[in-house]
């Protein structure tokens, strides 16, 4: 039967539930959150003469819970226009309007008597065929079905969210004992397609899979980190980005989430959790059982691990358990690895370390290893669920068999017998079998070893996806030290930026050219995409400084010629142009974003125009696409002035859109002709089906723009005085005020005495003269040297 969600209802509006009901908001679902009615009234509300039975006192546990979720930051809704999609109400009064929904999610404590209460509720009013699932984190599935009818345990299951429910994208479908597969199938592929997610089916054990191992990996660093008398800092050091983790490492992430929220998982574990073989690592080493007596449980109680006092943050010596100014950790292995890009190809460098870092790093992965193998076939029958597990739901950039693949199968073998550990028997049967790693790649899709059948099977779900870690060598075109040209297949290439942190320079643009240059040969259309964690933060802004400098003016001014016809080239070529840009997207990325045929951003885009911070305007053609923008918006007896000081605050303010939702009301993605896709494992296959559309509908080459209105010396005079008024109120500095009139003399197409229609090219080119002249400034010069060096904006 053909399932459609239109209509899901969430019980419980605490943190997580308000969460899960802003992502369902998100997607354009109609959600109902309920909470419980309060049994006393609050001071203000007695002041008000309101009663226990006024519908504002009823629904205030849930209004306040929603009201606070969507203050909080980062937020938990793409655009907060969508919060009119939530409707609040409470169990008593509301639940028997739960019959009008498809989906019912309970999210209440985590109590097995209160959530078979709920359940009981849910029974009584939702329709058949409905479904009815859990976020439990832990509680067994089993458990909370019985004595429901034979249709609610058919259509039962737990769904694990991650919190945050918006930015943490693992979903486990925990299966009941009478689920049936249908539900099952339909979860998986609404997860995935819907909500964005990396949907997982995890076997009903204490704590599932991510939780299992994530907080097995965090005790066993608790034990580490006192029997090699390391300090926090050093841990935090060696389990963060170097490893391709979150920069809160280990530590720091403790402190956000909770420490009591750990301490309550981990006990859970200890006590489910018998006949693991790590079964006594799951007990709280002393100083965890001191800080919750202390109550020391991280950013909730204002000190955890750290504290921050004033602007200094101190950490915790865990002998003496007193907090002191932190150290800087720094060892030489991690030295060693500076050179090399990828975390998954520092992993051997790391073990063969000769300092502390080596020998905890060998101790580490032993552990993790170990542990990892012995999980199958007990939580899953399949390891790659693991490591997509911890992908999605710890933010690591390897998972476990991964990392060991790196590092090699044997010699993670070896890091166990060292440390007096083995791995599970399968592992020796898969190396007997003739399989020398637990993935391989084949044709572009990605490949497993299969425990059951002692073979490689292909991980079921890629087809919708393409992953260009699988394609970059076999369907490479042609590549350069900042870029590579893959054939997708079907007369589609596609560009993908290998910069750090792939900025736009020299090597870059050259890629582009030759990218568009091929496409119109002999090919159909072109994807500009990449799967890096951000898509691009903008221009090559130390090539930039380096001319500046060297009062390099004529070869800086080819230069950001260069830019300015690159991006119009991606507008205006004889193929169609697709870019697909997610993660930050700034300055330049948004100027190349904002001149494609068609833009497939991911939802999490934060993409802006961002160059007012290191003190000069956009220059690759961004003032001027947001001149255009504006002017496409005159309409007859408008005031049009407003319209164009819209535009040109987005820029002056350095405006960044926290989603690709709210890139639409800045400007930046146009409504009709951009789209957003809310998995960004299916950016790049959805962005090579859009070209792939234009060019089969018969694309012509657009004809560069002639007529562009612009408002000349009004606009400009009007911009003048605004910026004079801001210096006078001391809002803004005078080097500001230089900037602003600068981009003001851009936007109102300069001094000219009427409106007048303009080409692209004048606007070009007086953008180009804007930003060289800014170039020449002492003080822009100062804002991009500490951009360089401190990575944040100077004002001066």
């Amino acid at each position: 039967m053909k399932r459609t969600i239109k209509k899901v209802a969430v019980i419980g509006s605490g943190i997580m539930g308000s969460g899960i009901a802003c992502h369902f908001a998100n997607i354009g679902v109609e959600v109902l959150l309920l909470d419980i009615i309060p049994n006393a009234l609050t001071e203000a509300e007695e002041k008000k003469g309101l009663t226990l039975e006024s519908k504002a006192v009823r629904n205030r546990l849930v209004n306040d819970h929603l009201a606070n979720a969507l203050k909080s930051n980062p937020s938990p809704i793409y655009s907060q226009k969508f919060a009119s999609r939530i409707t609040t109400g409470n169990t008593t009064d509301d639940m028997a309007k739960i019959a009008q929904y498809d989906w019912i999610i309970e999210v209440v404590v985590e109590r097995l008597d209160i959530k078979k209460l709920v359940f009981e509720q849910i029974d009584k009013y939702r329709k058949p065929g409905t479904l009815v699932t859990s976020n439990t984190s832990g509680i067994p599935i089993q458990f909370m079905s019985e004595g429901r009818s034979d249709d609610f345990q058919a259509h039962f299951c737990g769904t694990h969210f991650f919190n945050p429910a918006r930015y943490l994208k693992l979903f486990e479908i925990i299966p009941g004992p009478k689920t049936s597969n249908e539900v099952l199938d339909f979860l998986f592929y609404y997860g995935s397609k819907f909500l964005g997610k990396t949907s997982v089916v995890a076997k009903d054990t204490p704590a599932f899979i991510g939780n299992r191992i994530g907080i097995f990996g965090i005790q066993s660093l608790f034990h580490l980190v006192k029997e090699m008398d390391l300090t926090i800092e050093e841990v935090d050091k060696l389990t963060g980005p170097v490893i391709g983790r979150p920069k809160s490492a280990t530590f720091r992430t403790v402190d956000v989430v909770g420490l009591d929220t750990l301490v309550h998982v981990a006990n859970g574990l200890y006590e489910n959790c018998p006949n693991d073989e790590a079964h006594e690592l799951f007990k709280l080493p002393d100083f965890i059982n001191k800080m919750m007596e202390n109550k020391w449980l991280g950013s909730k109680t204002g000190q955890g691990f750290y504290k921050k006092e004033g602007k200094e943050i101190l950490s915790l010596d865990l002998n003496t358990l007193e907090y002191r100014a932190a150290k800087k950790a720094s060892f030489a292995t991690l030295e060693l690895t500076k050179t090399i890009d990828k975390p998954i190809d520092r992993f051997k460098v790391l073990i063969k370390g000769k300092d502390k870092a080596g020998e905890f790093y060998r101790k580490n992965f032993a552990a993790m290893f170990a542990y990892v193998s012995n999980r199958v076939p007990e939580i899953t029958d399949d390891f790659y669920k693991i490591d997509d597990a911890m992908k999605a739901g710890f933010g690591w950039e390897n998972g476990p068999f991964e990392i060991w693949d790196a590092i090699g199968v044997q010699k993670g073998i070896e890091l166990m017998e060292t440390e007096g550990l083995k791995p599970a028997a399968w592992v020796g049967e898969m190396i007997a079998s003739g399989n020398t790693s637990f993935y391989t790649i084949k044709e572009g899709a990605t490949y497993y070893y299969n425990i059951k059948s002692k073979s490689q099977t292909k991980i079921p779900g890629q087809d919708s996806f393409i992953i260009l870690n699988n394609i970059r060598e076999s369907k490479k075109v042609w590549s350069n030290s900042g870029a590579v040209i893959h054939d997708l297949g079907d007369g589609i290439l596609n560009l993908e930026f290998q910069s750090k942190m792939n900025t736009i320079g020299g090597d870059v643009l050259v890629g582009i050219n030759k990218a568009i240059d091929l496409a119109e040969k002999q090919y159909n259309g072109l994807v500009i995409g990449n799967q890096a964690a951000n898509f691009s933060v903008g221009a090559n802004i130390g090539m930039i400084f380096m001319m500046a400098v060297e009062q390099e003016y004529d070869e800086l001014n080819m230069a950001i010629k260069m830019f300015q016809d690159t991006m119009m080239r991606c507008r205006y070529s004889s193929i169609p142009v697709v870019v697909a840009p997610h993660g930050m997207t700034l300055g330049g990325g948004c100027e190349m974003t904002m001149h494609a045929d068609k833009v497939v951003a991911a939802a999490e885009t934060y993409i802006g125009l961002v160059e007012f911070g290191v003190g000069v305007i956009p220059g690759g053609g961004g003032s001027k696409e947001m001149t255009l923008r504006a002017a496409d918006l005159y309409r007859k007896n408008d005031v049009e002035l407003n319209t164009l000081q819209e535009y040109f605050l987005t820029v002056a303010m350095a405006k960044v859109a926290t989603s690709a939702y709210e890139a639409f009301d800045m400007g930046v993605l146009q409504k009709g002709k951009d789209i957003v896709v809310v998995n960004k494992d299916r950016q790049i296959a959805e962005a090579k089906k859009h070209a792939l559309l234009m060019a089969e509908a018969g694309y012509t080459q657009p004809i560069p723009r002639k007529d562009v209105k612009v408002l000349g010396k009004q606009a400009l005079g009007m911009f003048l005085v605004g910026t004079d008024q801001m210096v006078a109120g001391q809002y803004i500095s005078e080097h500001d005020q230089k900037i602003a009139n600068k981009l003001a003399y851009v936007m109102a197409g300069g001094d000219l005495s009427e409106p007048t229609l303009v080409s692209e090219q004048y606007l070009l080119d007086i953008e180009r003269e804007a930003f060289l002249s800014l170039c020449t400034e002492r003080k822009t010069l100062e804002r991009i040297q500490f951009m360089l060096t401190k990575g944040k904006p100077l004002r001066n």
